[in-house]
């Protein structure tokens, strides 16, 4: 079974393993740091398989949650369970399984695609009415801000909208394994 390597990811195991146990996900009983206890961050908890394939992500760009350690919590069981790409995780996936946990930074708005790197920087494309979509930063096989860009707006139901009439916002995260 995956060992996590960090707080975040210990936090984001426990609570899906609570959770497909048919228990509500509780606090540690650790001492959490002050930056899960006392900090606001939108994260994104991905799953995926040993094989690297994705098996569910889903986050928050900005908190909705009172702290991290519930911003993570909300998210896992989410990423885990209500993923619409993929059925709810079962038990016996778990030992197939790997969770990282990206915390974001406040989403800034950038005018030119010359702002973006996509080792860098995730991209938040919008129409500034309904449509949104979000790609984190660092993915592998994403190499180029044009393919950064085709995917995240293919996922917002954009990709037949210029650039230009977009509004863009690009963030930075680190990453927990």
């Amino acid at each position: 079974m995956y060992q996590p390597k960090t707080i975040y990811t210990k936090v984001a195991l426990e609570t899906i393993i609570n959770f497909l146990n048919g228990n509500a996900p509780e606090l540690s009983k650790e001492k959490l740091p002050k930056e899960l206890s006392e900090t606001r961050n939108g994260c994104f908890v991905s799953l995926h398989k040993t094989d690297g394939s994705l098996r569910g992500c889903i986050g928050t760009i900005e908190p909705v949650e009172e702290n991290l350690f519930k911003e993570i919590t909300r998210n896992a069981i989410a990423a885990a369970m209500r993923d619409s790409r993929f059925s709810p995780l079962t038990l016996e996936e778990m030992d197939d399984v790997e969770i990282s946990v990206d915390v974001l930074t406040v989403p800034e708005e950038i005018f030119d695609l010359d702002d973006l790197d996509p080792q860098i920087y995730g991209v938040i494309v919008s129409d500034g009415v309904s449509k949104r979509a979000v790609l984190l930063p660092s993915i592998p096989g994403i190499d180029t801000i044009e393919k950064q860009l085709d995917i995240v707006k293919r996922k917002a139901g954009l990709d037949h909208v210029k650039n230009k009439k977009l509004k863009l916002l690009r963030f930075t995260s680190n990453r927990y394994h």
